[in-house]
């Protein structure tokens, strides 16, 4: 398994043409949600993926602080294989690399209610009520480094 690390203007066509193929399969057309998956941020953030011989793997997004959140956030989590600890290993990468890109020592994600307790078992608390989200259940949580220790 790779793990690649790359800013919106170091992916090639190719790898950007998979991530969003990728995220439309999953956050559009199997959760069935009309949504704007391209919201403006792709270019700010560091786009994570592990990949093998078979493409992508995992794939997730690091915004800086202050894009969506006063913290860095972490979101468009994706793991193609589930329940086989690949969304475990991509976010444990994202979590370090936040700490080293940005010298942050808090993340504020908004997650799928469904999802909470896979974040929690990485150390995410909710810090908000459930909210709608293009007709999907949320909840903020965030994610100390302090909490860690």
């Amino acid at each position: 398994m790779e793990l690649n690390i790359r800013r919106f203007d170091e992916l090639t066509s190719g790898e950007l043409y998979e991530i969003l193929r990728l995220r439309t399969a999953v956050f559009v057309v199997e959760q069935n949600c009309a949504y704007q998956d391209i919201d403006g941020h792709d270019r700010e953030a560091y786009h994570v993926w592990l990949s093998d011989e078979a493409g992508i793997s995992a794939y997730l997004r690091i915004l800086p602080p202050g894009t969506v959140f006063d913290d860095p956030a972490i979101g468009r989590v994706i793991s193609v294989r589930r329940r086989c600890g690949l969304g475990s290993e991509i976010m444990r990468e994202a979590l370090s690399a936040v700490q080293r890109l940005y010298h942050a020592d808090t993340v504020t994600i908004e997650a799928q209610v469904y999802a909470k307790p896979f974040y929690e078992r990485l150390g995410f608390r909710q810090i908000s009520d459930e909210f709608d989200e293009d007709g999907i259940p949320h909840i903020l949580m965030k994610w100390r480094a302090s909490d860690r220790k």
